[in-house]
């Protein structure tokens, strides 16, 4: 072998030990002396993509699946809200039936059937076996759902905690076949894994029927199943839900009205909530030719006239027959600023559907027995370009109770209301020494936990409730045998986490709500301030109407009166006392 020829492959392998010595075995170390742990060539190796499945089976708790309890809840809630908006968007009328069968000890099964359009065959593992798929996420119309995750998520959380697939059965017509399925989420590939697809025989016309077995718990309390179902009853009057629970016990919520909510219409994003970096990616994909015709034809309340001016103030070369697609940074930025100073009309509204004042006064006198009842609709406004609009409802009065109350003759007199054979009254209405129960809903949802970190919570708490004759400590709820309702409806709810409870804090929605409230306790304002005066004037009435026989009895030894003429004066006395009271 050359003794100059370079090292060779076999060198690697030759001993390391020279003649009488060792040769050690040399390690790379860091500036700082450390051995290191790894290199970027190694790190590298250890990438890989992330589905989104596997994030949220890691994850679950920002889904709301992060106790057994409120699993259950968020399963029951997912499956009701896509019922709602199938049935709504199909104009049927919603019959829902809710059945939950404990089949283990820590283990139930959840069933949730509609009445509704039914899902084609071809649709049905996609929307119940993958997560982030729907058709609401790009619509800008009011709708429960809104990120494609919620029902395909309880599926999955099943899948994770019993092993065992969703049952999905669902016929599309009285002339179609019904379907059964039987399906995982392959979580690596967020993709159905489907076990079952047959046809079966099915006596409903149309509809859905969903199962799934979890591991959960049930319980009765104010962030209950219970609970829920019943709040849902009160935000949608148009609604027929039955319920069973675990113990067999069916409770049936007969619908108020048979009039569906108006049909919302989709709407175009308005130009003022569009950001900066939204705007350089609409300007890429839009199929205009023209920047006036791109900022008429993609965005809402946007005439040529307003375009021009848009486009006029942006300046940096741009012209109405610029190419959008050729717009760069700069121009792009300058013409965002444009579009924040321009005045444009607010977007329109016909993309919401509020309850209403008297569907939200017939459903709160359904459900909760009170003295004094008050509703109130705000006019629509907006935040970043998304038009909201808030409602807020009112049922003061302890059930039970007794109050007063003014007869046909102008006199005071006590009413005692009867009690109410149904346990709704206790659990919803707040006793008189304890915070008021509040009940908040967004898009018709009742939203039932994480009520300290919600906008609806806040508002209450700012208001100042004793302005209105309630008590109420700092930073706290008022104190009242009360209930407040209040409804959000919006063409994207801002909630702070993917569990859609509760409400982002942002200023317009927080001003709407503290206007729509104090709407609401002026005129509760009123009733209490009068019924503390009849209250003075009833226990005046019984102070004079208690002495009038001990003055008759005294101008009887002082006049020398007979029983006849006692009693008479007495009678006067009482009359003249009676029709002294104006009211």
């Amino acid at each position: 072998m050359d003794p100059n020829a370079g090292p060779t492959l076999f060198d690697d392998m030759a001993p390391t030990a020279t003649v009488g010595k060792k040769k050690k075995k040399t390690t790379e170390k860091t500036t700082t002396g450390t051995k290191r742990r790894a290199t970027a060539q190694s790190m590298a190796e250890r990438q890989r993509d992330i589905s989104v499945s596997e994030f949220f089976t890691k994850n679950r708790h920002l889904l709301g699946f992060d106790s057994p309890l409120k699993a259950l809840l968020t399963a029951i809630k997912e499956a009701v809200d896509n019922s709602l908006d199938a049935c709504e968007e199909a104009g049927i009328l919603p019959e829902i039936t809710v059945e939950i069968t404990q089949t283990e000890e820590k283990r139930y099964r959840i069933a949730v059937e509609d009445n509704g359009p039914g899902v084609v065959r071809d649709q049905i593992g996609k929307i119940f076996g993958k997560l982030l798929y729907g058709s609401k996420f790009h619509k800008l119309s009011q709708s429960r759902g809104q990120q494609g995750i919620g029902i395909s998520a309880a599926g999955m959380y099943g899948q994770l905690t019993t092993g065992k697939p969703v049952r999905i059965q669902s016929r599309t017509g009285p002339r179609k076949k019904a379907h059964m399925f039987e399906l995982a989420i392959d979580t690596a590939r967020n993709k159905p894994d489907i076990h079952t697809d047959v046809e079966i025989e099915w006596d409903k016309k149309h509809g859905t029927r969903v199962e799934i077995e979890m591991e959960a718990k049930y319980q009765k309390g104010q962030r209950s199943v219970d609970m829920y179902i019943k709040q849902t009853a009160i935000s949608n009057p148009h609604l027929t839900i039955t319920f069973t629970d675990p113990n067999g016990e069916t409770v049936v919520y007969e619908r108020n009205t048979k009039e569906l909510p108006p049909e919302t219409v989709e709407i175009k994003p308005h130009p003022h909530g569009v950001e900066l970096g939204r705007l350089i990616q609409m300007l890429k994909e839009t199929g205009s030719r023209s920047l006036s015709g791109f900022l008429q034809e993609e965005f809402s309340r946007v005439g040529a006239k307003s375009a021009s001016n848009i486009i006029k103030g942006a300046g940096n070369g741009l012209t109405t027959k610029s190419y959008p697609s050729r717009v760069a940074r700069e121009e792009a930025s300058a013409l965002h600023k444009s579009i924040q100073s321009a005045k444009i009309s607010s977007p329109p509204t016909n993309c919401i559907a509020p309850i209403g004042e008297d569907l939200i006064l017939k459903g709160l006198k359904k459900e909760i027995e009170a003295d004094f009842y008050v509703a109130a609709t705000r006019p629509p406004s907006v935040y970043r370009g998304n038009p909201f609009q808030v409602e807020v409802g009112i049922a003061y009065g302890k059930p039970g109770g007794v109050g007063l109350e003014v007869t046909d003759e102008g006199r005071i007199k006590k009413k005692k209301k009867k009690p109410d054979s149904k346990t709704a009254h206790e659990e919803l209405i707040a006793d008189g020494d304890e915070p008021v129960r509040l009940l908040r809903f967004a898009n018709r949802v009742p939203l039932l936990h994480l009520g300290s970190a919600c906008a609806v919570t806040k508002a209450v708490i700012q208001t100042n409730w004793r302005g209105y004759g309630l008590s109420q400590a700092r930073g706290a709820l008022p104190i009242a045998p009360m209930v407040i309702l209040v409804h959000i409806a919006s063409v994207w709810v801002p909630f702070t986490s993917e569990s859609k409870e509760a409400i982002a804090n942002y200023p317009e929605i927080l001003k709407e709500l503290k206007l729509g409230i104090q709407e609401c306790g002026r005129k509760l304002g009123i009733y209490i301030r009068k019924g503390k005066r009849l209250k003075r004037e009833f226990d005046k009435r019984e102070y004079i109407e208690k002495y009038i026989p001990h003055i008759g009895i005294a101008l009887q030894e002082i006049l020398d009166l007979s029983n006849k003429d006692r009693d008479e004066t007495v009678a006067t006395l009482e009359d003249v006392l009676h029709r002294s009271r104006n009211f």
